[in-house]
């Protein structure tokens, strides 16, 4: 019997070759011919030929991440969670040789395995994140290119911040301008496509391309990222319907490619101009005449209700009509208005930018990261900035940067604030459009401190939820696999080796070290790096124990920040897999060369494992900040495979020399 499988986790780093691993012996075990792809974060490793899956019996996919199955039509299909690969390897090949499983079929949903498998986690919001990590990338290329035109080339005029037609700044400001235009149909694309599969990739663009732009059904704003979420989850659940309708066979080639996405593109077109976009451009108008009405009345809940508009869907439509408001009232002489949306406009971007860089328990690794990104937005008054936050956790950050919008317009009101140019963010101040310079910052300052405040109150921490990595279609994982080692996948590695340079500082000067081809473990770890008789009880003094091994070898340097990086990466979630392991990892500039430390503490410490085990087996990885490949990706792999072998584990606990421990070590590659 031959069987394929594909393992693939949300990091792609050790339970992806876990579970092969564990499947791989099992397979031997049982005298099955098996073959594992993994889809991991270097990439697919050991893919399917299309011979390999004529001649397959079935298929079995260990994921906790959308993988494609198309290529899968009319064989046997089991879909479990990544930790079943891991656990339960015997039992799932055991199914398939019963023939206890489905047949996967393109016009049906995706085989599903038994309740008690399936993943713990809510559908919408993992539909709802596929969309939003490929809508990232597009939302920083737009708002950096336009804050960079802005600022080099832009010129201030009645109507607002301009660049001059024939400046190459206005081309930059284009290309920017064309990535934004991109932005909303790809949130709807990634959406439909996470429910409905390939099928439903074309109509959510489609969708999401009509409710962007309110031409299609007589707004001047289109319905915005919030419209796009709506036509995703249309798209999507339309053409999930049309694939379960029973057709001939001879039908059967020509659906997925022909059938669903057009008639699906159909039926979402028309309902979004006739049935919701109508509704939204007569509700957006009326708004516009509220606001115009609302002059003469109370100045505090004007400067409320701008700010709660211009915050609440980011650029949308409804940001637009209060946008729009503020435009007019300057052609009145009115510039009080525009100075409280000027400062709401900011808000949101800055406020989460911050938040995001400041407190590592309630953000990942990643949306640290775009915190930076979404930072700088905010100082060119580009609140489409703070949209992927919004998109990830609205019930809180929306709510969150609408209080503090709000807050701002407010203080920016009492301070008789204006703005002379339509635009917003600290750039028009510094560009010298703004009256009461320093009320603006002071409201601004105010609003994000209200904004930050409240989204760290309001957002749970992360510990437990895996961190979004763009373009994977982050999500909750299953109850077993909350503590996945995680890892910075800001770079793809090698399949067979990684070469890595570390940048070394001397006398102030940087020069770069000569690559390192790490293809096995020892080529980074050496006797002096062998610890068999770790002393410490607890995991701090383990951390102190072995940072101090590579200080003193020359591999840290003692005045660095290596420590802080590894206990950052422990608050993200345990580096402690099992199975009496732990694997800590980090990245500093204190980092000289890339160095793994082993270390055998025999009774155990608390490392707050995936299991509940102890870790007695401890792997330090430290990789320069710099280096130009992410060796530790190579590293986990490697570890995570050979320490799925009971008896290598067995044999490092117990080794009494450390040339028996560094033979062993040699193995790992």
């Amino acid at each position: 019997m031959k069987i394929l499988a594909i393992t693939s986790c949300p990091n792609g780093i050790a339970h992806t070759y876990m579970a092969a691993e564990n499947l791989q012996k099992a397979g031997a075990k049982l005298g099955v011919e098996l073959k594992i792809e993994t889809q991991g974060s270097i990439g697919v490793e050991n893919q399917f030929t299309e011979q390999d899956i004529r001649e397959a019996d079935g298929i079995i996919i260990a994921a906790d991440k959308t993988v494609v199955k198309d290529r899968f039509v009319g064989k046997k299909l089991l879909l479990v969670g990544v930790q079943d690969g891991i656990r339960r390897p015997e039992e799932l090949i055991q199914r398939m040789m019963k023939g206890d499983v489905p047949v996967y079929q393109a016009q049906s949903k995706s085989v599903e395995d038994t309740g008690e498998n399936k993943p713990k986690q809510n559908p919408i919001y993992r539909h709802l994140m596929n969309g939003v990590s490929y809508m990232v990338p597009f939302i920083v290329i737009g708002g950096l290119l336009i804050a960079v035109a802005l600022t080099m080339g832009g010129v201030k005029t009645p109507g607002g911040l301009v660049i001059p037609e024939d400046s190459i700044w206005k081309t930059i400001e284009s290309i920017g301008g064309a990535a934004f235009t991109f932005m909303v149909p790809i949130l709807a694309g990634f959406i439909a496509m996470s429910i409905a599969d390939r099928p439903g990739l074309a109509p959510g663009m489609v969708g999401g391309f009509i409710a962007a732009n309110g031409s299609f059904y007589g707004s001047e704003a289109g319905a915005g990222f919030i419209g796009g979420i709506i036509a995703g989850f249309l798209a999507g659940y339309v053409a999930l319907a049309i694939k379960k309708i029973k057709v001939p066979r001879s039908l059967q080639p020509i659906m997925p490619i022909i059938v669903i996405p057009v008639l699906a593109s159909l039926v979402v077109g028309l309902i979004f101009v006739f049935v919701v976009g109508a509704p939204v451009a007569n509700l957006f108008e009326a708004l516009t005449v509220w606001l115009a009405g609302m002059q003469g009345t109370s100045s505090i809940l004007l400067a409320l209700i701008l700010g709660a508009m211009i915050s609440f869907d980011m650029g949308g439509p409804v940001n637009k009509v209060a946008f729009l408001f503020g435009s007019a009232m300057i052609g009145e002489g009115n510039y009080v208005i525009m100075g409280q949306i000027a400062v709401a406009i900011c808000v949101p971007p800055i406020a989460m930018g911050l938040a995001a860089m400041m407190n590592k328990k309630k953000f990942t690794s990643a949306e640290r990261e775009a915190g930076k990104a979404t930072f700088t937005m905010g100082l060119f008054g580009i609140t489409e900035g703070a949209i992927p936050f919004a998109a990830q956790d609205p019930l809180r950050v929306i709510p969150s940067i609408m209080v503090g919008s709000m807050t701002g317009s407010m203080i920016a009101m009492f301070g008789n604030v204006g703005d002379r140019v339509a635009h917003g963010g600290p750039i028009v101040a510094v560009l010298g459009a703004v009256d009461n310079v320093l009320m603006f910052f002071l409201a601004v300052i105010g609003g994000a401190a209200v904004s930050i405040i409240m989204v760290s109150l309001l957002k749970k921490d992360v510990a437990g939820v895996t961190p979004a990595v763009v373009g994977e279609g982050a999500k909750e994982t299953p109850a077993g696999a909350r503590k996945e080692l995680a890892a910075d996948t800001a770079a793809p590695v090698a399949a067979d080796s990684a070469e890595v340079t570390s940048t070394v500082t001397n006398n102030d000067t940087a020069t770069e070290a000569p690559a390192i081809r790490v293809e096995k473990l020892t080529d980074i770890v050496t006797m002096d790096l062998i610890n068999l008789n770790l002393t410490g009880t607890t995991q701090d003094a383990v951390i102190d124990e072995m940072i101090g091994v590579l200080e003193q070898n020359g591999a840290v340097r003692a005045d660095g920040d290596f420590k802080q990086a590894i206990l950052a990466r422990e608050q993200e979630s345990s580096t402690g897999i099992g199975m009496n392991i732990a694997i800590p990892h980090g990245k500093s500039d204190a980092v000289l060369k890339p160095s793994v430390v082993f270390g055998i503490q025999q009774d155990g410490v608390d490392w707050k494992s995936l299991d509940g085990s102890e870790a007695k087996l401890i792997f330090m990885i430290a990789v320069p900040r710099n280096s130009k490949q992410n060796a530790h990706l190579k590293v986990l792999q490697m570890l995570s495979r050979k320490l799925m072998d009971d008896d290598f584990r067995e044999a490092l606990l117990a080794v009494t020399t450390k040339e028996e421990a560094y033979q062993l070590l040699d193995q790992v590659q």
